[in-house]
């Protein structure tokens, strides 16, 4: 149980980085789905990281977590272009 909430808080932290560092109108998505960007942010960038570099490193590893949020941005890129919504009102 303290994994899932630990990635839950994870998924919110890092989505937001996500969407703040993402270029664009990024604005677009929803809460909720900014959290599961950043939850896939954080599972995909971890796989990535342990697939090219050393996943046992001593203290807080800056590159893991700059591979989660530069992910997370991707996603989030991709979730403003997919889900369309229009913050213009009519």
């Amino acid at each position: 149980m303290g994994l899932i909430l630990w990635t839950i808080i994870g998924g919110i932290i890092i989505g937001l980085l996500g969407k703040w560092v993402a270029p664009g109108d990024r604005d677009k998505i929803p809460f909720w789905l900014t959290v599961v960007c950043g939850i896939l942010g954080i599972l995909i960038g971890n796989y990535i990281y342990k697939g090219i570099w050393d996943y046992n490193t001593n203290g807080f590893d800056w590159w893991r977590h700059i591979w989660q949020v530069v992910v997370a941005a991707i996603l989030v890129m991709i979730a403003a272009s997919v889900t369309g919504r229009s913050s213009r009102k009519v």
